[in-house]
């Protein structure tokens, strides 16, 4: 099965962190071609404020989330055995890395773009069976959990009803949203099956692989 993993910024505060998800995406990787996405995490977000205070529009500051996802993108090549050995810019760079049988690891790809939404056009790109976006968070909500404590956590949606959800929130570089409306209608078009899920334990990646899973589920065949 073809996997592909948006995985959020909180795996790379540490050593031991990027060395746990490493592990776990190296299992995977046995059964699974294996494609990742890294977001650029909290110093991506503190980068572009800066940025913002110096007078940097949002195209700029768009490029500056791209550099940090990078270089998350390589702290993970660097815990990993069977990947590629530099993250990958263009999507068409995907087929030759897995065609060897390697992790094809990605950071930001262009300005507008979460890596939500490089991951959703990844998988379409690919014809994935599933999109993994790995979050701080166990779900997709009515209203952010983290703000609104009697927050709707949804366990099933369609594409069209996650769109919906999402549609009322600001795209902007750094944003935190769940998932980014670009990528929700990326994800309507192609139909990928998607699953939402919390990323403090990185086994929670392998349960949701094999269907166990306590996320969010996106599919169009509800």
């Amino acid at each position: 099965m073809k996997v592909v993993i948006s995985l959020g910024g909180i795996f790379f505060v540490d050593a031991a962190h990027i060395k746990a998800v490493a592990a776990v995406l190296e299992e995977l990787a046995n059964s699974h071609t294996i494609y990742v996405v890294t977001g650029g995490g909290q110093p991506a977000r503190e980068y572009i404020a800066i940025a913002r205070e110096l007078g940097a529009n949002e195209a700029v500051c768009d490029y500056i989330g791209i550099m940090a996802t990078r270089l998350n993108a390589k702290l993970l090549i660097s815990a990993l055995h069977n990947a590629c050995p530099e993250p990958l810019a263009d999507y068409k760079e995907v087929a030759e890395v897995t065609a060897k049988g390697v992790i094809a690891v990605l950071g930001g790809v262009s300005p507008g773009y979460t890596t939500d939404a490089v991951a959703a056009i990844l998988a379409e790109y690919v014809n994935a069976e599933l999109l993994l976006s790995v979050t701080s968070v166990d779900g997709v909500y009515d209203a952010d959990p983290n703000v609104y404590p009697n927050a709707k956590k949804y366990e099933r949606l369609t594409p069209k009803e996650l769109l919906s959800i999402v549609m009322k929130e600001e795209l902007k570089a750094g944003s935190r949203i769940v998932i980014d409306p670009i990528a929700a209608k990326i994800i309507e078009r192609s139909g990928t099956k998607t699953i939402v899920i919390d990323g403090s334990n990185p086994r929670n990646i392998s349960d949701a692989v094999i269907g166990k899973h306590s996320g969010t589920e996106i599919n169009s065949t509800q």
